[in-house]
């Protein structure tokens, strides 16, 4: 399996398979959430997996023990720049 490993501004550590970014099923759902907010969690699942969603949750659960919608959405904007970052240097010619 070909990973991208890569950390957040915050510290959260991930893994996602390269393939994934290639798979069409995740565009469908990326396109879909600003539609529909509800598509957010299957994004989620699809992108990290059931075990880093909930290391991810975990990682930004706040004092009063809530998960703030804001901090997830900064969370996965920082994977996407990092996973584009790695994508786009792994196929620049050197």
């Amino acid at each position: 399996m070909n990973v991208i490993k890569g950390k957040t501004r915050t510290g959260f550590s991930y893994k996602i398979d390269k393939d994934i970014l290639d798979d069409y099923e995740l565009l469908e759902v990326m396109s879909s959430v600003d539609e529909s907010p509800l598509k957010f969690p299957k994004l989620l699942t699809m992108l990290l997996g059931e075990e880093q969603k909930a290391s991810l949750i975990e990682h930004i659960r706040s004092k009063n023990k809530r998960v703030p919608i804001t901090a997830m959405q900064e969370e996965i904007m920082d994977i996407f720049s990092g996973t584009q970052e790695v994508k786009n240097s792994s196929s620049s010619p050197e």
